[in-house]
């Protein structure tokens, strides 16, 4: 049986040594790496080391214009091969800068047989460098990162995702020492992720819990993410925050901006009044923000289409449900050094219904009209 492990992250260093220490403290381990830098012309890199040195180098030509494309289509083949010899009981799949872990995790996941099994997936991080990366809000493809045309995104919330996926952190220190205040961001960003060193006892043993991708990306949902409490330790707040009264849109849409910039990580979900059944979730890393429609809360379903939700959205919806508004809920979580958790609380408080408009009800909240209309799905 061929085991294997994911390393992601943005820091490379980081990610390069942990790595290393695997194939060290594992004989016979392999590591595959996909080098996407040189897509733009036309072919990725693959690469592939033991504990001595490069092994075999090939040119894999690119997908639909796409270097992820190309590393998804030829990565599961060269585990097939590696498992096929026999002859390596781990293979470490290095992802490049900017490949985020669950869509690689869950391509090998489809394919685990009697050969291969997915044993564990971890993010390398320089503690001193998660709040510059989470602070960075260019494009990928301003960066050099981009892994193919058009890819929108930032380095801010690749890193994000990066970093809040896996249920393990490796910790390696670069040429500038973090502080407390980078190890308490770090803390609170990802509470509940195990965080290991490479010269931890046991590292290789440790890293490979078994993984779950099904869980794993239940983490991260919309509706029944785990996301973090309240929490201030060396400058580094996390402030939650909750309401069961709907969003005014139109405020709520003014206050955006302000609100987008105030942390360098937000997350959550969110209901406004003119469209009570859609849950509405909150990404926001680097200054930039996404709120998309990420379908209906549960209690706008007819009771017959509860069985056909995950097992894990009913349970979190069980824990948190009201009386009169079921799992509609404003639950918005907010990181940030030096985070003005009072004001923050003060806007969010504004942008909720009055009680006259409360009282209004329903029918005339349906009435409302705002610049989301533009980017969300039209109200039913």
């Amino acid at each position: 049986m061929l085991s294997v492990v994911i390393v992601a992250g943005m820091h490379a260093e980081a990610r390069r040594a942990t790595t290393e220490a695997l194939l060290h403290a594992v004989p016979g381990a392999v590591a595959l790496h996909h080098d996407l830098t040189g897509a733009a012309g036309s072919t990725v890199t693959s690469s592939l080391r033991d504990g001595d040195g490069t092994t075999d180098v090939r040119e894999v030509p690119l997908v639909n214009e796409c270097a992820c494309c190309a590393l998804r289509d030829d990565l599961v083949p060269e585990l097939e091969r590696l498992a096929a010899c026999g002859t390596h009981p781990l293979a470490v799949v290095e992802l490049w800068d900017s490949v985020e872990p669950q869509s690689m995790a869950e391509v090998v996941a489809a394919h685990t047989s009697e050969r291969i099994s997915l044993d564990g997936v971890v993010t390398a991080v320089d503690p001193a460098l998660v709040l510059p990366c989470l602070a960075n809000g260019d494009g990928l493809d301003e960066s050099g990162l981009a892994a193919a045309p058009g890819d929108g995104r930032t380095v801010a919330d690749t890193f994000a995702r990066q970093l809040e996926y896996p249920p393990v952190l490796v910790l390696v220190d670069g040429p500038e020492a973090a502080d407390e205040a980078d190890h308490a961001l770090l803390r609170q960003l990802h509470p509940t992720a195990r965080r290991l060193r490479t010269s931890d006892p046991g590292f290789a043993t440790a890293v490979r819990p078994g993984f779950d991708p099904e869980a794993a990306a239940g983490r991260r949902h919309p509706a029944c993410a785990l996301l973090p409490h309240d929490d201030h330790a060396h400058g580094v707040a996390t402030a939650v925050w909750r309401a069961r009264r709907p969003f005014h849109p139109g405020r709520l849409f003014a206050a955006l901006e302000d609100l987008a910039c105030v942390a360098v990580r937000s997350r959550g979900r969110f209901w406004l009044a003119d469209r009570p059944d859609t849950l509405v979730s909150w990404e926001c890393a680097g200054g930039a923000l996404c709120v998309e429609s990420t379908g209906p809360w549960l209690a706008a379903l007819p009771d017959a289409a509860w069985e056909l939700v995950p097992a894990e959205r009913r349970a979190a919806a069980a824990l948190d449900w009201d009386p009169e508004h079921g799992d509609r809920v404003q639950h918005l979580v907010f990181t940030a050094p030096e985070l003005p958790t009072d004001e923050l609380a003060r806007v969010l408080d504004s942008c909720l219904l009055s009680d006259t408009e409360y009282a209004a009800g329903p029918d005339t909240w349906a009435g409302y009209r705002s610049e989301f209309d533009a980017f969300l799905a039209p109200a039913g």
